[in-house]
């Protein structure tokens, strides 16, 4: 029974680390020791359906007007979490992308609630250590077809709005589809880095992917 239990505890180890792996192994992450793997489905000039495991990351809610200002006050929380505010007092690697979940419903003028979200390191996918902050807490994101829009420079509200645009109207084009009720902001680069920036979008696919050949 020992065995068993020690077979299986390696075995989750190894998933763990199958879907969240060294940075070397993609192309846009660049300053993180680790960062999230995905199997690309199929491709066109428009855009991409990749294929993600199920994995843990650890949250923030953020209700605002822009974007912007609620990923900023996010983020400070969560590298609070991640610099040792949590209860086991440990320091956690950051990782590689940030998303920022976005609803797609949103009213002119009215606020929204971001939910910011780090990747849990390979290391910590099981347990990681408790918040303190009662704002931060973790999250689960589902084995999942995802449609992928990617683009250079700053990951900013209206950088992020005209991506989603196009990207929907894409999708919308090949009748693909998609759950309309929210998106992602994808962000792979801290502050600092300056040249070859890389963002993305998130659709979450519904259904089989779409994915014809570019005209």
């Amino acid at each position: 029974m020992v065995y068993f239990s020690g077979l299986v505890g390696l075995l989750l180890i190894l998933t763990a680390e199958a879907r969240i792996g060294n940075s070397s192994e993609s192309s846009f992450c660049t300053e993180s020791r680790e960062c999230l793997l995905y199997d690309l489905v199929c491709k066109n000039d428009d855009y991409e359906v990749r294929h993600y495991d199920s994995v843990k990351w650890v949250s923030t809610d953020e209700e605002c007007y822009f974007m912007d200002k609620a990923t900023y006050t996010a983020f400070r929380r969560l590298f609070k979490y991640i610099t040792g505010s949590n209860k086991a007092g440990v320091n956690i690697d950051m990782t590689a992308p940030v998303t920022v979940k976005i609803e797609e419903k949103k009213k002119m003028w009215a606020s929204s609630v971001f939910t910011i979200s780090f990747l849990l390191p390979s290391d910590h996918q099981m347990t990681p250590p408790q918040p303190i902050d009662d704002k931060v807490y973790f999250t689960e994101t589902p084995d999942m077809n995802v449609y992928v829009r990617s683009y250079g420079g700053w990951m900013m509200s209206l950088t992020s709005g005209v991506n989603s645009m196009l990207l929907k109207r894409q999708l919308d084009k090949v009748q693909a589809t998609y759950n309309k009720d929210y998106h992602y902001a994808v962000g792979y680069d801290s502050p600092m880095k300056i040249l070859n920036r890389h963002n993305e979008v998130w659709y979450m696919v519904e259904g089989e992917p779409v994915c014809p050949t570019s005209s």
